[in-house]
């Protein structure tokens, strides 16, 4: 199944596909939205990285199909065919990457319909190596006064692609990366939701 992908119509409930590596927090975050009346959307599908994370247990235990693909051994370009392949079953609107600690090449009939949420404002603090307590740190270490989180759609290059909602959070002065991190987790919770809902509702610029 290939082609172009018509966009989601305004005021539609969404179709996701959510690619994770590891606990599963962000996709855990989006099923309370969903159970809460809060979220225009249904998560369809789960793509993982790892089969032994808590987040492949969240989506079997919520009866999400999933995907179980580890990277290694295989190149980009077969890699991500088979992570697209498998979303494209679900015939999602949306691609989320929740914790997905992997550089992807998006196909074509997927082109801006591919989201992720970053713990930083982007463009800084972004790129290979720039994941989960490593960026805490840094912006810690550098002396920032304000972090906060991106989504931003994905292209062929790490934390690269055009930013469509940022929130910031301050950065305090005893903050450790485990503090901060909580922070800045607290506000991704907010803002991936929103833009998801946006895009729903067509009012995302």
């Amino acid at each position: 199944m290939s082609g172009a992908h018509a966009p989601p119509t305004a005021g539609k409930t969404l179709r996701l596909a959510v690619l994770l590596s590891g606990s599963g927090r962000t996709l855990e975050n989006l099923l309370d939205w969903i159970a809460a009346g809060r979220l225009a959307a249904t998560i369809e599908t789960v793509v993982s990285s790892r089969g032994d994370v808590r987040g492949v247990q969240i989506a079997e235990k919520a009866g999400i199909p999933v995907t179980i693909l580890p990277p290694q051994g295989q190149p980009t370009a077969d890699w991500s065919a088979g992570i697209f392949t498998a979303c494209r079953l679900a015939k999602p609107d949306l691609v989320v990457m929740a914790g997905f600690l992997h550089l992807v090449e998006i196909p074509t009939d997927f082109a801006g319909r591919v989201i992720n949420i970053h713990p930083a404002l982007l463009p800084a603090f972004g790129g290979k190596g720039y994941h989960g307590m490593h960026v805490h740190s840094a912006v810690i270490e550098r002396g920032c006064t304000v972090s906060g989180c991106t989504v931003h759609l994905v292209d062929n290059e790490y934390d690269h692609g055009r930013i469509l909602l940022q929130q910031t959070v301050p950065v305090h002065r005893d903050d450790t990366p485990e503090s901060l991190a909580a922070r800045v987790f607290a506000a991704e919770c907010e803002t991936l939701p929103e833009v998801i809902n946006r895009i729903a509702a067509g009012t995302l610029p």
